[in-house]
């Protein structure tokens, strides 16, 4: 069976659901916990693909260049391997910030405050090109837990899904590299925890409750969607997806 590297930055989000669409998928997980003193490798030889989950820490160093997790520079290297080597990846969230920031895009402190809760998004024009995005609705329910946001893209990405206050909510580097900012991996459990003594929820005047109970509410809508969406990822893991057509044909007059 083919096997995914998963890099876990943080103990409070994990594979949850996504883990189990992507085993009926046909695609086991090698999970390393970093924050834990797992090694990361060099590289991802023997890898038939890779993900990277999200976390509390940022994408960026603060103002001395000193990070929120020792390994975080080293999963951009990964990252950066992944796209040039065209390894099927998905990186969530803080995963998402990270493969901006590995191939010099932008991530800081939105200046539209913490996005939490489900929202949605809606697909851009070249996600009709996309192996992964084509199928997905115009506009899907996600599920938001972020401070910092995506603010320039990296050179060459290609915007999959926007939204009016987060524009960059999911995009694709190179072939295979896909980033998401919003999470699709979550169960309830996962966002009460989350929700727990949260200052975000205060920031922002929400009650623990409101928030659990709504998101929890949007979870089979979620599931008809991001579901299919991780078999179609486990299939190009495994070579059994094929690539659309990248260039619109000519049309006659």
């Amino acid at each position: 069976m083919a096997t995914a590297l998963v890099i876990e930055n943080d103990p409070t989000d994990d594979l949850r659901r996504l883990g189990d669409w992507l085993t009926e998928g046909g695609l086991e997980q090698h999970v390393l916990r970093p924050y834990d003193d797992d090694q990361l490798p060099d590289d991802l030889s023997g890898y038939d693909a890779f993900v990277v989950l999200g976390g509390e820490q940022r994408a960026y160093p603060d103002d001395d260049g000193v990070y929120d997790g020792w390994w975080l520079p080293k999963v951009e290297g990964l990252l950066r391997k992944a796209v040039r080597t065209n390894l099927p990846t998905l990186a969530i969230c803080l995963g998402a910030q990270l493969l901006a920031t590995a191939h010099a895009g932008t991530v800081e402190r939105s200046s539209s405050g913490p996005e939490i809760g489900p929202a949605l998004v809606a697909k851009r024009d070249a996600a009709e090109a996309d192996p992964l995005f084509r199928w997905v609705p115009l506009a899907p329910d996600v599920l938001q837990w972020h401070q910092d946001e995506i603010t320039e893209l990296p050179r060459g990405a290609v915007l999959l899904a926007a939204s009016t206050y987060y524009p960059n909510q999911a995009f694709r580097m190179g072939e295979r590299a896909w980033g998401l900012q919003f999470h699709i991996e979550c169960d309830s459990e996962m966002i009460a925890d989350w929700a727990a003594g949260s200052t975000e929820l205060a920031e922002l005047g929400l009650s623990e409750e409101a928030v659990v109970g709504a998101c929890a509410s949007v979870l089979p809508d979620l599931e008809d969607v991001w579901q299919p969406f991780a078999i179609r990822f486990a299939s190009l893991a495994q070579g059994d997806l094929d690539l659309p057509r990248t260039t619109l044909p000519l049309l006659g007059r």
